[in-house]
């Protein structure tokens, strides 16, 4: 006899960011019946393999810029201070571990029930859980929500390609490699490889192009790649792929050694390769096929401006989307969804609370050497949008006072610049580009003034703070 499906109201497929937040908002404000469907690690990516370990690992190597720093204000601290990566894996580890405790402690407070197992479409109302146990469940509700996520691909076709690691694998490292290649341009590429830069390992990105972070501002994309120069990685432009990778013995016990070979022929050797190539949905599993879920020619899955799917009682967010992969707009994604579904009558909600999430000028920031903050359109993309002739660019590029006392050669890798991008008469800013030290914490506050509509003469009116970076947003001329 078929298994009697347990009932809920809300069915929750994934405990990443966007699902724990859909789920809690669901269950801890409106008390809707919420069952969570966990396969891997609580927390998801951003918790496990994602922005929290990277952050961290960011902070560890600007403690080793900070170190050389010091030196220029006359504190004699000596060169080549040895570290102990090995512990501070560890730690990073523990700090990981607490989350996860801390994302399962937040559900059973707010009576979530939760799983762990991999879920299966069985109907457009039902899933099918294959539970870690060995067991098999299954679980009806009338709103199943996918937050799936994502996951890091490596390239098909070159023999060997599996002897590199991905992003996840990044946070697998217990003994750092001598010489550590990367492939792609992207964030990710850019952030692991200027941290293993920063801490003295031989850095090489292979980039298709002549500049990364292709996807942002020419400013930022152009200043930020001589940067990387300057600062030593080993940067190959344009570069035309491999054609296969070799595994090889080490220098010694237990090293890894890879030989990269590339399609022109030339050759590298190093101790680590990570592909960075992109990422794809989550989904093979779940198979949304079976019910009728659109997805797009990446398999991301196809969602109106409210995250409905084109099958009734069935939503999807964050990057199984692929819209705006970032772990804040997953989150807001699945409790503006929450409040749709269950808030509009339940004495916690309201038409005060947002219903669904705009996807507009949303700041993001890149943690790389120095710090990238961005939002609204790049200039290009204004162009076309608004033509040049309506457009004003405000740009200013300086030495940041903190880099006073470092000498010329050492001031050049540690630019910091700037861009406005106005619109109009009235000059309302479409688009803010930062770059360099403080961008990270600076962005979210200016990101608040431009998500309002924010006019260039609306930060000119605002008292500059003195002596810092961010006053020359407010005086730029």
């Amino acid at each position: 006899m078929a298994p009697v499906p347990k009932q809920y109201d809300f069915i929750v497929i994934g405990g990443g960011s966007g699902g724990s937040g859909a789920a809690r908002r669901a269950s801890g404000w409106y008390g809707a019946k919420t069952l969570l469907v966990q396969e891997g690690r609580s927390g998801g990516t951003c918790v496990n393999v994602g922005c929290v370990p990277k952050k961290i690992t960011w902070n560890f190597a600007s403690v080793s810029e900070m170190l050389k720093d010091g030196v220029h204000y006359g504190y004699d601290i000596p060169q080549d201070i040895k570290f102990n990566f090995a512990e501070f894996k560890r730690k990073r580890d523990d700090n990981i571990k607490g989350l996860n405790g801390a994302y399962e402690s937040n559900w059973s407070k707010e009576h979530i029930d939760m799983i762990r197992g991999t879920a299966t479409f069985k109907s457009q109302k039902e899933i099918e859980v294959d539970l870690q146990g060995g067991e098999k469940e299954v679980y009806t509700a009338p709103h199943i929500l996918i937050a799936t996520g994502g996951h890091p691909v490596k390239p098909k076709g070159i023999p060997g390609s599996e002897l590199g690691i991905d992003s996840d694998g990044f946070f697998d490292i217990d003994d750092l490699p001598k010489k550590m290649a990367f492939v792609g341009a992207g964030y990710i590429a850019v952030e692991l490889a200027g941290v293993m830069a920063a801490i003295g390992v031989e850095t090489h990105l292979f980039i298709r192009g002549k500049t990364f972070l292709r996807n942002f501002d020419p400013m930022v994309q152009e200043t930020l790649t001589q940067r990387y120069i300057d600062a030593g990685v080993i940067i190959h432009k344009e570069h035309k792929g491999f054609k296969k990778i070799v595994g090889q013995q080490g220098s010694k016990p237990g090293q890894k050694s890879l030989k990269l070979i590339g399609q022109d022929g030339s050759e590298l050797e190093v101790n680590e390769l990570l592909w960075a190539i992109g990422r794809a949905p989550e989904i093979e599993a779940l198979d949304p096929a079976k019910v009728g879920i659109k997805q797009g020619p990446k398999g991301h899955i196809q969602v109106d401006e409210y995250q409905n799917t084109n099958v009734e009682g069935i939503y999807a967010i964050g990057d199984v989307t692929g819209q705006a992969e970032l772990t804040p707009v997953a989150i807001a994604a699945g409790r503006a969804l929450s409040n749709r579904l269950f808030g509009t009558n339940h004495p916690s909600g309201g038409s005060h609370l947002p219903n669904k999430l705009d996807y507009s000028n949303i700041p993001t920031v890149v943690f790389a050497h120095p710090e990238v903050g961005t939002i609204g359109l790049t200039e290009p993309a204004a162009i076309d949008k608004y033509g040049k002739d309506k457009l004003k660019i405000y740009r200013t590029r300086f030495t940041a006072m903190f880099y006073s006392f470092h000498p010329a050669e050492e001031k050049k890798l540690q630019p910091t610049e700037y861009k406005l991008i106005c619109e109009g008469p009235e000059e309302k800013i479409v688009g803010m580009h930062i770059l360099g030290a403080g961008s990270s914490e600076m962005m979210q506050g200016f990101g608040v003034a431009v998500k309002m509509g924010a006019r260039k003469r609306d930060f000119d009116a605002c008292v500059a703070i003195h002596p810092t970076s961010a006053e020359e947003l407010v005086t730029m001329k």
